[in-house]
């Protein structure tokens, strides 16, 4: 989701990254006053003409608003982008890096005078699904089928990693791109592992084995997020995938009766969560910090496991000691499980949007079109330490930091056992009711079937939106 700093962590991707709505926002506010149209936007500059070079008419000279959400990525990939736009089209461009985009952008986007591209992700992103009911979103679908700056011949949309455009489609229309691309799972440090004489474990038994060992050596087994319950989610969400197949993962985004409810998948991965807890395998106090002062924490020996998307290592950069090997771990798999070990939730996070009354709506997409250059997926993965969706995006020689490397190398062996779940970018209130279902289950305050009972509560109100019929999975 991807990523985060002092908001969150992408959590977004995710979300995020992509990172993923990891906190209540108050949505109907948004939702209602969207609606309402606002003030008249900000005309912008005029048009030139569609040529194949100058898809969208971008006009030479003008302004361009960028904001972007400044957490595991930094911000600094986005100001080399700023500045290579503005020397290729004479734009004027401003840049905003935060983590308060709800706070900073609600309001704009009430008024009708947004910026024209947006990083909308970490803690406080906007829910993509209000934004897209309120009719605040441009549709991106001409982006795809735009050339493709490194081979005019080719469609930017056969340029992309699968899943990116699934991933960035509300109620049928693609209105996101979700740049980074992520993996999800465990980390550990290969430092500590070969101190202790742990191997790394390939099932769950054998992950509470070395939870067991951390704890009796004075460590905790595993650190989460406890403050954004986003974070174990991943763990929860993971299991179930694996355990009960694809099958068990469609029915949670296609919020059918039994995606929790009588899910013996469900049932399975949840208990073997809440184990952790029973046993005393968390790290002490992990519940009540946030995802940076855990991952601290875990950079500092006190864990032995931490679930993450692949943006933790950017975002740990200046707590991670230079010989920590931090090393990307698929979550392993429950007894009987339909997905091998290797299997990987892995898929496109941090959402990019251009707003639908943004002032320059012809800069704003072919600002997206750009991104996916190699060029600008190169700049991204020497300044972000993080992949794009970009097919082959990053060019020969650029080297990875550690835990990038291992992302790649889990990635590789996965082959096609990857997978990714959707509901949380369709359903920004089922998501943030399972968040909450799963912290109150990690503080002991309810017990694995009452987090079942909840869920498909959840799930049971998505579907009541009408706009569902248009979010299915096949």
């Amino acid at each position: 989701m991807g990523s985060t700093g002092e908001g969150l962590g992408r959590r977004d991707l995710i979300k995020r990254s992509a990172a993923l709505g990891l906190i209540t926002v108050p949505t109907m506010g948004i939702l209602s006053a969207c609606a309402s149209g606002g003030e008249e936007t900000t005309k912008g500059p005029d048009k030139a003409p569609v040529t194949k070079e100058n898809p969208f008419g971008v006009a030479k000279g003008g302004n361009l608003e960028v904001v972007v959400f400044k957490g595991g990525f930094g911000d600094d990939y986005a100001k080399a982008w700023e500045k290579a736009f503005d020397g290729k089209w004479g734009t004027s461009s401003s840049h905003t890096g935060t983590q308060e985009i709800t706070g900073k952008l609600q309001p704009r986007f009430n008024g009708g005078n947004p910026p024209d591209v947006v990083d909308n992700a970490g803690a406080q992103k906007i829910k993509l699904d209000v934004l897209f009911k309120a009719g605040q979103l441009a549709d991106l679908t001409p982006v795809l089928d735009a050339p493709s700056l490194d081979d005019p011949t080719r469609k930017v949309r056969d340029t992309l990693i699968p899943g990116t455009i699934e991933q960035g489609t509300q109620g049928g229309k693609f209105v996101a791109l979700n740049y980074v691309y992520t993996v999800f799972g465990f980390w550990y440090s290969g430092k500590l592992f070969k101190e202790k004489g742990w191997t790394p474990p390939k099932t769950w038994d054998e992950f509470l084995a070395v939870c067991t060992k951390a704890k009796e050596a004075g460590i905790g087994g595993l650190a989460h997020q406890g403050k954004y319950p986003y974070y174990i989610n991943v763990v929860i969400m993971d299991l179930i995938a694996k355990k009960g197949g694809l099958e068990a993962m469609k029915a949670i985004d296609n919020l059918e009766p039994n995606a929790f409810e009588g899910n013996a998948a469900a049932l399975a991965a949840v208990e073997a969560v809440y184990e952790v807890v029973e046993k005393g395998l968390l790290m002490p106090g992990t519940n009540g910090l946030t995802h940076t002062e855990s991952q601290t924490a875990w950079n500092q020996y006190k864990a032995a496991f931490i679930p993450s998307g692949s943006w933790l290592e950017n975002e740990q950069l200046k707590q991670t000691p230079a010989d920590f090997e931090m090393t990307f771990l698929p979550v392993p798999p429950l007894a009987d499980s339909k997905l091998p070990f290797e299997a990987i939730r892995a898929g496109a996070g941090e959402p990019f949007i251009v707003p639908e009354k943004a002032a320059n709506k012809a800069g704003g997409m072919e600002f997206i079109r750009s991104m996916l250059s190699r060029e600008w997926s190169t700049v991204f993965a020497q300044q972000a330490n993080s992949l794009s969706v970009v097919k082959d995006g990053v060019d020969p020689g650029v080297k990875l930091r550690p835990g990038t490397q291992s992302a790649v190398a889990a990635l590789k062996a996965a082959g096609q056992d990857t997978f990714n779940f959707l509901y949380t970018e369709w359903y920004g209130e089922m998501d943030t009711a399972i968040q909450d279902a799963s912290n109150e289950l990690m503080a002991k305050r309810i017990q694995p079937k009452e987090w079942i009972k909840r869920c498909q509560a959840a799930v049971n109100k998505a579907a009541q939106d009408p706009n569902a019929k248009n979010n299915r999975r096949s």
